[in-house]
C-alpha cells in the first residue's frame, strides 16, 4: 500500500506538514452497483435535456467554481501542495474553459450537413453514447477533470470520476458543485475503489467508455481492461518533453522561460519541460544562467505568497524522483545544483539540474515528475531534433529561434502531440492537447475533444416519393 491508500480507503495527507487530512473508505461492491444504477438513469436524463438547458448549468458551474474559488483553491493546496496562487489560477481556469465550451461546443456538436449530388438530405449527428469512467491524476486536482469532464459531458455524456485518492477532497468539492449548478444527481458522480473494483467497473455494460490521464502502467492495463469488453479509450500518459534552444534564439528570454516551464507545480506537470536541448554554441551560456535563475527559486510553504516551490504531492514519489537523480549522476552526468531531499516535515525537493545527460540515463529515458531539468548538448540542429525523437514519449515539445520559417519546418519532424515556438507547453480549450507514441492517443479539448466520446451517425435521407 502507498500512502494514498490503506486496506480500507483512499488518504489524504498534507504534503507540506505529513499530516492526514481526511480518509474516505471505499465504496463496497453493492454501493458501486447502485451508483452505476444512478449513473445510468441520470445519462438517460441528461442526454434529453435541450442543449439550451446544458450550456445554462455550465455557465452557472462557472459562476459557482469563482464563488468557491478561495475555499476550492485551499483545498488544492492542502492535498497536493501547489502553491496558493497557482492553486487560485487552476480554480479560474476552469471557470474559463466552461465558458468556452458554453460558448462554442453547441456549434461544434450541431449537426454537420454532408452535401452529396442529388436532393438527399445527408447529415452527421454527434451523439452521447453513455456514462463515461474517467481516471484522473492529483497534479491539477480540479482542472484535470474540468478538462474531461467538460468537453464530454456536453454532448450528453454522464461521468464517472475515479480521482487519485490523495485528492478526494478535491473530487467532493467538484461534485457538489455540479449539483449545485443543477446538473442531474449522478450524472458527474465520483467511484471510490480499488484496483480490482476498477477494472470491473470498466467492464460493466453501463459504463461506455475510459479516458485516463496518467502513468504509463495504468494506462496500459486500463487500455488492456477497455480493449477486452471493445470499449473506446482515451489515454495521456506523460512525457519527457524536450526544450530545444538553437543557436539563434533569444537566450535571456529562452531562459526565463524554461524556468518556468521546468519548475511550475514544483516539476509535476506532464507538460513540462524535462530536457534541455542546448545547440553547442550556446549551452555553456544557457546553462550557466538557467542555473542561476534556478538558484532564486524559494522552496517553502505552499500558503505563503513568496514561494515558488512547494512540496511535492507523496513522499513516495520524492523518493522515486531522487533515486533518478542519484541514477543518472552515477551514470556520469555531472550536478550543478540541488539533489537532495530537503530535511524536516514534508516532501519537499531542491530545485535540481544535471549537466552532461545523454541517451541511457534516468533523466533523459524516463519522465521525472519533479524540480529537475536535465541540460543536454546537441552538436546542431539536426542532432538537436534526433536527441528530441530518441524518446518513446510524444507529448509535447519546445523550439526556440529567431527564424520562424525554419522552425516551422522542424516543428513537422518533432514527434509530439504538440510544439510550441519561442514558449512553453501550455493547455487551452480552443486546442487539441494529445501524444502519440507511448504517451497515449486521443485528443482533449477543442472540438476534437467535443466529439471524442460521441457516436457520429450518418443520417441520409432520400424522398418518400
Amino acid at each position: 500500500m502507498s500512502n494514498q491508500t490503506s486496506f480500507f480507503g483512499a488518504v489524504s495527507r498534507n504534503p507540506a506538514t505529513g499530516e492526514v487530512i481526511a480518509t474516505y473508505p471505499f465504496q463496497t461492491p453493492g454501493q458501486i452497483e447502485r451508483l452505476l444504477e444512478v449513473c445510468a438513469s441520470s445519462f438517460r436524463l441528461w442526454r434529453a435535456t435541450p442543449m439550451a438547458e446544458r450550456v445554462a448549468a455550465y455557465r452557472r458551474l462557472a459562476t459557482i467554481l469563482r464563488e468557491r474559488q478561495d475555499t476550492l483553491a485551499a483545498t488544492i493546496t492542502a492535498e497536493m501542495g501547489k502553491t496558493i496562487g497557482a492553486s487560485h489560477a487552476e480554480v479560474q481556469k476552469c471557470a474559463e474553459t466552461i465558458e468556452w465550451i458554453a460558448d462554442h461546443g453547441p456549434a461544434i456538436l450541431a449537426d454537420e450537413p454532408a452535401p452529396i449530388d442529388g436532393t438527399d438530405q445527408v447529415y452527421v449527428s454527434y451523439l452521447p453514447i453513455g456514462t463515461i469512467l474517467a481516471v484522473m491524476p492529483w497534479n491539477f486536482p480540479l482542472w484535470q477533470v474540468i478538462r474531461a469532464s467538460a468537453p464530454i459531458m456536453l454532448s450528453g455524456n454522464g461521468l464517472l470520476l475515479k480521482h487519485a485518492p490523495n485528492v478526494m477532497g478535491s473530487a467532493h468539492a467538484l461534485e457538489d458543485a455540479y449539483e449545485a449548478a443543477g446538473f442531474p444527481q449522478g450524472v458527474f458522480a465520483n467511484l471510490n475503489a480499488d484496483n480490482e473494483e476498477v477494472a470491473r467497473v470498466i467492464e460493466d455494460p453501463r459504463i461506455a467508455a475510459v479516458t485516463l490521464t496518467g502513468s504509463m502502467r495504468a494506462g496500459s492495463a486500463v487500455a488492456a481492461t477497455a480493449g477486452k469488453a471493445l470499449k473506446r479509450s482515451l489515454l495521456e500518459l506523460g512525457g519527457t518533453d524536450a526544450f530545444i534552444v538553437l543557436a539563434d534564439a533569444n537566450i535571456e528570454r529562452a531562459v526565463e522561460v524554461g524556468i518556468q516551464a521546468r519548475f511550475q507545480n514544483t516539476g509535476q506537470v506532464c507538460l513540462a519541460a524535462k530536457r534541455f536541448i542546448l545547440e553547442k554554441p550556446i549551452a555553456e551560456t544557457f546553462t550557466r544562467k538557467f542555473v542561476e535563475a534556478a538558484k532564486k527559486l524559494k522552496v517553502g510553504d505552499p500558503l505563503d505568497p513568496s514561494t515558488t516551490i512547494g512540496p511535492m504531492a507523496r513522499e513516495d514519489l520524492r523518493d522515486e524522483l531522487h533515486h533518478q537523480v542519484e541514477r543518472t549522476i552515477a551514470a556520469g552526468a555531472r550536478l550543478l545544483l540541488g539533489g537532495k531531499k530537503v530535511e524536516g516535515p514534508g516532501n519537499f525537493y531542491q530545485p535540481t539540474v544535471v549537466a552532461g545527460v545523454r541517451p541511457g540515463m534516468a533523466a533523459f529515458d524516463e519522465e521525472t515528475f519533479g524540480p529537475v531539468a536535465a541540460i543536454i548538448v546537441a552538436d546542431d540542429a539536426e542532432h538537436a531534433i534526433e536527441l528530441a525523437n530518441a524518446s518513446e514519449y510524444g507529448l509535447s515539445g519546445n523550439l526556440w529561434t529567431r527564424d520562424i520559417n525554419r522552425a516551422h519546418r522542424i516543428a513537422r519532424r518533432l514527434e509530439t502531440g504538440g510544439v510550441f515556438i519561442n514558449g512553453f507547453s501550455a493547455s487551452n480549450p480552443r486546442i487539441p492537447i494529445g501524444g502519440v507514441k507511448k504517451s497515449g492517443y486521443g485528443r482533449e479539448l477543442s472540438h476534437f475533444g467535443l466529439r471524442e466520446f460521441t457516436n457520429a451517425q450518418t443520417v441520409w435521407a432520400k424522398s418518400a416519393d
